[in-house]
């Protein structure tokens, strides 16, 4: 299962989820693109995006995007907050279905 984290997330996160195939968004350098065209670019080559957007579900229609999107939602996003968050990721990751939008944190 291919992952791609959005960049508002530490990218320290790749090593906690690294049972799986896992890069950022800098990394495919897609930073900067807006949300709709990254999405159309993620469905091409992941299963998973993983973000902190929590506005992302209201401004996308996310049940026509192929991908499983996880939202993490917490206090802020640095690495010491989101990282007590990673096996409910991994759980989210593992049990949803293409199309879902699975809610963290």
């Amino acid at each position: 299962m291919r992952i791609l984290l959005d960049e508002c997330l530490p990218r320290r996160l790749v090593r906690d989820l690294n049972c799986y195939s896992v890069t950022t968004v800098p990394r495919q350098g897609w930073a900067g693109r807006k949300d709709s065209e990254l999405l159309a670019l993620a469905e091409g080559e992941f299963d998973v995006f993983v973000t902190s957007d929590s506005n992302l579900a209201f401004q996308q229609n996310l049940r026509q995007v192929s991908l499983i999107v996880v939202v993490v939602r917490a206090v802020n996003s640095r690495y010491e907050t989101i990282q007590p968050l990673v096996p409910n990721i991994l759980h989210a990751i593992a049990s949803a279905r293409r199309g879902e939008v699975v809610g963290v944190g």
